[in-house]
């Protein structure tokens, strides 16, 4: 294969939601420890987090609804990062990312990047003009050694991974909590299928694994089928 291999990793309700709601205010990181029943196995899915790849992609909307763009430095993580951001991430919060990874990757399509301002040996840029994931992929293999990779977006994004079939392995940790709402993310997002024809697009899914974790938590990984 001429790409990174792709596990996506997240955590879920049981109906499929990766927020507790659809305003940037609510995220389930913030929200889960405060919601009993839920908070008392939510280590669990941080605990296997450290046993994911040592590179990891995400988004800049995440990163900000995370800090990174006020919080102080933090220390060195082993864990290598790829960032795909236009605007949601300042020059402070790309200097966090550089001082957090081993190494991190900026995908952009924005040629006014404040990353462009930073000069750090592990920052790395891959520009293009408009987003290809598939060429991303095979650049982080090729010219940094991304052999394995977990993704750690948000719906919409995972969607087109998937439409470009893109996920090799699914890694699911569920909560055991139903949060609704139409306009609440879920797992995938996106554009929907609307045809019969794009039926090839879907990935159907052979499970490998299903580990009953404490307090009503449940691990499910999946191969996806090609």
């Amino acid at each position: 294969m001429n790409r990174a291999i792709t596990t996506l990793f997240m955590l879920m309700s049981v109906d499929g939601k990766i927020s507790t709601g659809a305003s940037d205010e609510l995220d389930v990181d913030k929200d889960f420890p405060e919601i009993s029943g839920v908070k008392e196995g939510l280590h669990q899915y941080y605990e296997i987090e450290q046993t994911t790849d040592l590179w990891s992609f995400n988004t800049g909307r995440v990163q900000k609804k995370m800090g990174v763009n006020e919080k102080a430095y933090p220390a060195k993580s082993p864990v290598s990062f790829v960032l795909l951001d236009n605007h949601h991430v300042t020059e402070h919060g790309v200097r966090y990312v550089c001082e957090w990874a081993k190494e991190f990757v900026l995908l952009t399509q924005n040629p006014m990047h404040p990353a462009y301002s930073v000069k750090k040996e592990n920052l790395h840029i891959i520009r293009q003009d408009s987003l290809d994931l598939t060429e991303a992929l095979r650049i982080l293999k090729e010219v940094y050694g991304c052999m394995q990779l977990t993704i750690q977006s948000g719906g919409t994004l995972n969607g087109m991974f998937l439409r470009n079939k893109l996920i090799d392995y699914v890694d699911i940790v569920v909560a055991p909590i139903l949060i609704g709402g139409k306009s609440t993310a879920t797992l995938i997002d996106g554009a929907s299928i609307t045809s019969r024809n794009d039926l090839a697009l879907l990935g159907p899914l052979q499970l490998s694994a299903c580990d009953v974790l404490e307090n009503s938590y449940i691990r499910l990984r999946y191969r996806v089928i090609k």
